[in-house]
């Protein structure tokens, strides 16, 4: 049997740092932000990348195909593969580099107890619902024109940003936040940030009503404590339509909209994806 050639190239990219650009998502190689990295000169459509055996979504730019990698809150900064596998399963590796990054912490009170400390049922149905979200997160389409340039979904204030250390009650337990907060009135209508199709929607005990949009290419959405939802589960939307309203469902100190960007089936800063000029603390 004719062993596989495992190529190993250690390349050192210069990987952007946060800045105004009009490609997104802008790059930000730090735990729950993401990398851009150029692939060989010999990639092409039927090469696929893996990182931490996840899928990573790929595009053709005018300087060549690019990955762009969701880094998990809870890597360590350092050097990190990125996976390369041709059309003949051949396997290449490309070495990038994740820079460390602090959170802020937070302490959060919620009045609703249910929602910090879950009484039995509630457990139970928690865990019956959650094969449902992984499975929606985890959703690969294939896309060549995946829409990264997001508007954002609701007018409001950015009232708790993502990858805070949050801790609810005073309870020991710290929490990572996975989302973006949006505080807004009830009924402020929310609108898709980019094209895609509606993955799922539904009332879950910690989110309240949700809905998961898929972009293309592992590139997730998610929008959760919703008033009023207005799609159904296969409905194609575009740029800016109508997904439903703001409320005050599921676990929450106050109305807003949790908006959470998944990519290659990890949770990353979805202000990577809007213009700075429109980011609102």
């Amino acid at each position: 049997m004719i062993k596989k050639i495992i190529t190993l190239l250690i390349v050192v990219f210069s990987i952007q740092v946060p800045a105004y650009s009009d490609t997104y998502p802008v790059a930000d190689p730090v735990p729950g932000g993401i990398a851009i990295i150029n692939l060989p000169l010999s990639f092409n459509s039927s090469n696929k990348v893996y990182f931490n055996g996840q899928r990573v979504m790929v595009r053709n730019t005018a300087t060549g195909w690019q990955a762009v990698v969701g880094i998990g809150l809870k890597i360590k900064p350092g050097l990190h593969n990125l996976k390369v596998v041709s059309a003949d399963k051949q396997s290449r590796y490309i070495k990038f580099r994740v820079k460390p990054k602090d959170y802020l912490t937070r302490h959060i009170t919620i009045k609703n107890k249910r929602m910090v400390s879950p009484g039995k049922k509630d457990i139970e149905r928690h865990y019956r619902e959650k094969p449902l979200i992984v499975a929606a997160l985890k959703t690969w389409t294939e896309n060549p024109l995946v829409q990264t340039n997001f508007i954002v979904p609701v007018e409001g204030r950015f009232s708790s940003i993502f990858g805070l250390r949050r801790i609810y009650n005073n309870q020991k337990r710290i929490r990572r936040h996975t989302g973006l907060d949006i505080a807004a009135p009830v009924g402020t209508i929310i609108r898709a940030p980019a094209r895609g199709r509606v993955i799922r929607t539904g009332n879950y005990f910690f989110t309240g009503n949700t809905v998961f949009i898929d972009h293309g290419q592992g590139l997730v959405t998610m929008y959760c404590h919703l008033s009023h939802i207005d799609v159904k589960a296969g409905q194609a939307l575009l740029q800016g339509e109508l997904i439903g309203k703001v409320g005050m469902t599921g676990r929450v100190s106050g109305p807003h909209l949790h908006w959470v960007v998944s990519l290659n089936n990890t949770k990353v800063d979805p202000k990577l994806f809007i213009p700075l000029n429109v980011s609102k603390k």
